[in-house]
This record gives structure tokens, C-alpha cells and sequence, in this order.
């Protein structure tokens, strides 16, 4: 029996790099669903059913492939922060995330191949984060770097953030 393909289900430059550097061949194939939360909506049930909503759509073009998608949030005094549209977002972001802890969430799903079923598992988690204080002109000049551009709360525990 042959091992399926294992393709991931997102554009994150960040997660092909986790994947190869944990020795993982893979393509990437992105999905593209509509990640605005719900109403009411916490961020653990959020985050799963996004992941879980990637992996199906690109399972559907990839049947016999294992399809790997996730979600990150960051989560501010119950808000969930998406990816900021502006730099003038992301600077109110960081901002409100100064001197702070605040909660970054993280889902993930895993599509089986349709020959092993095809479902789907997931799981979530959480990690607290705390912020040093910082003033408005080091936000500005993070924010300058284009970083904070694509990730959720406007920044990369990996990165220069």
C-alpha cells in the first residue's frame, strides 16, 4: 500500500516551512473560504471550524490525498483579532496588545483520504501570550517591516514580533 499525499491547505509560507523542516514532502494547494467569524462565535469553536471547512474544500480536489489545514486567532479581552486591513489596524492592534496578556488560539484538521473513509479530525488549542509595554513609534516601525501584514492581532510570535 502506497502512503497518500499530504497536501497543506494554506498559502502560509510559515506552515509549508514546519512541514519540510519536520522532513514532510508535501504540496501546497490553498483554500479559499470565508474566514469572517461568526456571530457570537468563540474563538475554539472559530478556529476548528475553519481549519475543518479548508481541509474539506481542498480534500474535494484531492480525494486520495491526507489534506492538513489550520487557523490562528488571536484573542483580546474576548474579541477575536483577524488579519489586519491596513497598517493603521495593525498598529491599533499591537497597541491594544501592549503590556498585556492575551490568548492566541490555533485549530487544525486533518482530511483522511477518501479510500480510508475521508472524514475529518481536529483539534484546538491555546497558548497566553504576554506583551512587554511598548510606545506607538515601536509599533509603527514593526508594522513598517510589512510582517504584521498577514498574520492574525498583527503579528509573528516566529518572526521579528
Amino acid at each position: 500500500m502506497t502512503r497518500p499525499r499530504l497536501v497543506l491547505a494554506s498559502a502560509s509560507p510559515r506552515r509549508s516551512e514546519l512541514l519540510s523542516r519536520l522532513g514532510l514532502e508535501h504540496t501546497v494547494d490553498p483554500a479559499h473560504i470565508d474566514e469572517t467569524a461568526l456571530p457570537e462565535e468563540a474563538p475554539r469553536p472559530h478556529v476548528v471550524r475553519l481549519s475543518e471547512a479548508k481541509a474539506r474544500a481542498v480534500a474535494r480536489r484531492h480525494p486520495d490525498a491526507l489534506v492538513l489545514a489550520g487557523d490562528t486567532v488571536v484573542v483580546d479581552r474576548r474579541r477575536i483579532l483577524g488579519k489586519p486591513s491596513s497598517e493603521d489596524e495593525a498598529v491599533a492592534m499591537l497597541m491594544a496588545l501592549s503590556g498585556r496578556t492575551h490568548a492566541v488560539v490555533s485549530g487544525l484538521a486533518l482530511a483522511l483520504p477518501d479510500s480510508a473513509g475521508g472524514r475529518v479530525v481536529s483539534r484546538a488549542d491555546r497558548a497566553d501570550v504576554t506583551f512587554q509595554l511598548f510606545d506607538e513609534s515601536v509599533a509603527r516601525a514593526y508594522v513598517a517591516t510589512g510582517e504584521p501584514m498577514d498574520k492574525a492581532g498583527a503579528y509573528g510570535i516566529q518572526g521579528l514580533g
